[in-house]
């Protein structure tokens, strides 16, 4: 798989992609968690959700946000990195003009960069949210959220309480014409550990089911 290094707004980024064989396949872009708390594009959850992507036929783009890995800059609270999401964004849309959708799958603070990007990105028609941290980052921005998606957390997070998850799902799903869907998987804690294949299978299941949506 590609390495390839592209101009962020603090220097240069570093990522893996994965082109896809048709010209119009869907684009998916993959945000790892906390540079403070050792998250990387190679966390287990982001590698295995860039290859659940990729076996779908996506173009796939993960990337180490700024200061991560050989990607330039230091950690900037959230907003430098929503600038990087947006950079990786446009980088990928020049290589994959021709995308019919775009889609955008976090992992804890990558959850949170990426329903921020939802609200500037109106391409954007998929999100995949795993273990947002509703506790620790304000996700009041989401008025109303633009675009259906899934939201999946585990019933033994530390990290990320089930009970504010749950408020932010209960405050998204009143919206028309939005469906968010929520998986709570139970027993599974903030790092999904001994669960991570089934959270992936259930992440693959759901893209799988809102693609014959698309294609039905």
């Amino acid at each position: 798989m590609p390495e390839v290094i592209f101009n962020g707004p603090a220097g240069r980024i570093e990522g893996r992609f994965q082109s896809a064989k048709e010209r119009n396949a869907p684009i998916a872009m993959i945000l790892h968690p906390h540079p403070q708390f050792g998250g990387t594009m190679n966390n287990a959850i982001a590698y295995q959700l860039f290859y659940m992507f990729k076996a779908r036929g996506f173009a796939v783009l993960r990337f180490n946000f700024r200061g991560v890995g050989r990607s330039q800059g230091a950690f900037d609270h959230g907003a430098g990195e929503l600038s990087d999401a947006a950079s990786a964004l446009d980088w990928v849309q020049t290589i994959h003009p021709d995308a019919r959708s775009c889609w955008v799958a976090g992992f804890s603070f990558g959850a949170w960069i990426g329903m921020q990007l939802l609200m500037r990105r109106p391409e954007i028609e998929g999100f995949i949210s795993v273990a947002p941290p509703a506790n620790l980052h304000d996700f009041s921005f989401l008025a109303p959220c633009p675009s259906s998606g899934l939201i999946i957390h585990g019933d033994a997070d530390k990290v990320a309480p089930m009970k504010d998850v749950q408020t932010l799902v209960d405050k998204l799903k009143t919206q028309k014409g939005i469906v968010i869907e929520q998986k709570t998987m139970a027993g599974a804690n903030h790092f999904f550990d001994d669960r991570i294949e089934e959270l992936i299978d259930y992440c693959g299941d759901y893209v799988d089911r809102r693609l014959a949506m698309t294609n039905g």
